[in-house]
């Protein structure tokens, strides 16, 4: 298995090749994974930067001590870029769709307040919700021992999101009236691809119909309709399969 990873603030000041890990990472190596002397660990930034380390010492509950920390590494962004738009499902349902999206392997999470949308982030609640999913894309992102975790923007509306359809590469609405599977949608090699999502009860006409007009195609998955939560991660492997970044 590979080695578990850990997030750091930076990566630019590591004295003598070592670094404390403490506070709650600290705690979440000494407490619940266990480590001890001689294992190896990852530390990121979670931005693409890592080093390699060994454990040193494990001090009290929260304090783990990582050596041969010498050299730091870079990982590029992957391309094409696959940034999801999703609509806001009920409950915990939006944490599953960034967790899963998380760990297949998708760049960028754009939450879309749609018309057709239960749940509104309004406030102080919407702001709350925004940081757990936030924070599950991290926990995802290590879960997944990934280094550069996926960016979850600020909830945009139906307008911000057609913007940011008419600059992509390859703009897709997932929609059960799409002509052509997403299976075989012309890919680009490198850019950006923005696909939507709709929430429970659908894009609505006049949303497809904006989307439509800044340049995105309704694209279908299957015979059957998955829920939003599920619709954003079977969509994403399908394309990171077929880019070649699974290959």
């Amino acid at each position: 298995m590979t080695a578990p990873v850990f997030v750091v603030d930076s990566l630019d000041d590591l004295p003598g090749g070592q670094y404390v890990l403490d506070g709650p990472e600290g705690r979440h190596a000494v407490s619940v994974k266990r480590l001890r002397p001689g294992e190896d660990v990852v530390l990121t930034d979670g931005r693409g930067r890592w080093a390699e380390g060994v454990v040193k010492a494990a001090e009290g509950k929260d304090r783990l001590v990582v050596t041969d920390l010498e050299s730091v590494h870079e990982e590029p962004p992957e391309q094409p870029r696959i940034t999801v738009v999703q609509a806001l499902p009920k409950g915990d349902r939006g944490e599953l769709a960034v967790e899963t999206m998380t760990e297949v392997g998708v760049d960028a999470i754009v939450p879309w307040a749609a018309s057709r949308c239960i749940t509104q982030w309004k406030g102080d609640r919407g702001l709350k919700a925004l940081g757990k999913w936030r924070a599950t894309a991290r926990e995802a992102g290590k879960q997944s021992r990934r280094v550069r975790f996926p960016e979850v923007a600020d909830a945009a509306t139906t307008k911000q999101v057609a913007s940011l359809l008419a600059g992509a590469d390859l703009a897709a609405v997932l929609h059960e009236s799409g002509d052509e599977p997403l299976a075989a949608a012309e890919l680009p090699a490198s850019g950006e691809i923005v696909l939507v999502v709709g929430p429970e009860g659908g894009v609505s006409p006049e949303e497809l119909a904006a989307f439509e007009e800044a340049g995105a195609k309704p694209y279908r998955l299957g015979r059957s309709v998955l829920r939003t939560s599920t619709a954003g991660t079977a969509a994403t492997a399908v394309l990171l399969a077929r880019t070649g970044r699974w290959s």
